[in-house]
């Protein structure tokens, strides 16, 4: 006969465990029997059991204070109370504590077997209930899993064609230029402009390949990185001074405010790369005239906060939300400046989120932008930079 679930049956009466012997043997359960609570236990922790059968009425213990320590053991396991004095208060006690039915003392053998045989049915489906419920969760987990491959493959595809798109334009100006000398098309007074415009693409072109390099750094790194104790001030000096001379070229007012911080734990190159793209990003969209104001302050003991304020072209509200993205450039921007890989705040916010930063924006069209920053320092605080406080 085909071996069924095991069933342990605990009573202190011998009567009642040989009986539910004879009746659930030939059926091809496996019964084990207990004479105490304390005996039944010592099987539960030993073995597993589908259903256990409890006296309510022990000489050592009540078989509705078995429930719990049965149900830690077992969450699954099916348990009837037997009862000789079957009162409605205690079958909303037992089911309360965690039992599935109970019988009454003198029971027959076919209620013995239909209460088995209906609480292991009920065990099988609660079983299948989960294991169809694990399948469904591993279905969507992998449905979900697959629409991230398919949307990664999608922005792959549009990544390639975007940046085969950029380059294609610099790439097409420069054979324009040089094709056009070579077949005698620019007379002599008119090559060095003509090779000027083409160093010009040139450069816009290196820029534009520099950046997705360094991007594909940034997208390569996993967790964040080792680095060393970067300090802020002294590589935002060192930025300042490549772009002072811009600046003024362009009258526009550079305001500086640098107070003493904690260093930072980064690669300098990406601390450099931080500031020289929110700093230039400001010279290059500040009309003639203007104002960027640069400060760098500690915010509490183990935070470093940077920001840039220009009063330049702004940002539209419609745009704030996609700034971020590689190779978008507002209308505004593009308008004012056909430079630009629209690579450069992309940049800029995987540096912040390789070091456990947050950068925000806060921008209003035709009044100007403000970029903040804020990094985990270490507790030290640097001491004041050497240069001048504002240029």
């Amino acid at each position: 006969m085909e071996q069924r679930e095991r069933i342990l049956v605990i009573d202190d009466e011998a009567g009642i465990r040989a009986g539910c012997q004879r009746v659930l043997t030939p059926r091809g359960y496996q019964v084990n029997v207990a004479a105490t609570g304390q005996e039944g236990l010592a099987k539960l922790q030993g073995e597993n059991f589908a259903l256990v059968l409890l006296d309510v009425m022990m000489p050592d213990v009540s078989g509705i204070d078995l429930l719990e320590p049965i149900l830690s053991h077992d969450p699954d396991a099916i348990c009837i109370i037997i009862t000789g004095f079957a009162t409605v208060e205690l079958a909303v006690q037992a089911i309360k504590r965690g039992a599935y039915d109970f019988i009454s003392k003198p029971f027959s053998a076919d209620t013995l077997l239909l209460t088995v045989e209906k609480g292991l049915e009920t065990r099988r489906l609660r079983q299948e209930a989960r294991r169809l419920q694990r399948i469904e969760q591993a279905a969507a987990r992998l449905s979900q899993e697959k629409a991230m491959l398919q949307e990664l493959d999608r922005t792959k595809s549009l990544f390639m064609l975007t940046v085969a798109h950029e380059l294609r334009a610099p790439i097409a100006a420069i054979q324009s230029y040089i094709t056009l000398i070579l077949q005698g098309y620019v007379s002599l007074q008119d090559q060095r402009p003509t090779l000027k415009r083409t160093a010009q693409r040139t450069n816009e072109l290196l820029e534009l390949v520099d950046d997705l390099l360094n991007l594909a750094r940034l997208k390569e790194l996993k967790g964040p990185s080792k680095g060393q104790l970067v300090s802020l001030q002294e590589t935002l000096e060192d930025v300042l001074s490549l772009h002072a001379l811009e600046a003024q070229e362009k009258q526009i007012a550079l305001e500086v405010e640098i107070h003493p911080c904690p260093p930072v734990t980064a690669n300098p190159a990406h601390m450099k790369q931080l500031w020289t793209n929110l700093i230039s990003n400001a010279i290059k969209y500040t009309p003639a005239g203007g104002k960027i104001a640069v400060r760098l302050f500690p915010e509490g003991e183990d935070t470093v906060v940077g920001e840039v304020k220009d009063t330049g072209i702004g940002i539209a509200k419609k745009d704030l939300a996609h700034l971020f993205k590689e190779f978008f450039r507002t209308e505004q921007a593009k308008a004012m400046t056909q430079r630009g890989t629209g690579l450069g705040l992309s940049i800029v916010r995987h540096i912040i989120q390789q070091y456990g930063g947050y950068i925000g924006v806060e921008s209003e069209s035709g009044v100007g932008t403000k970029f903040t920053f804020r990094l985990p320092s270490t507790n030290k605080i640097s001491p004041a930079p050497s240069g001048k406080p504002s240029l």
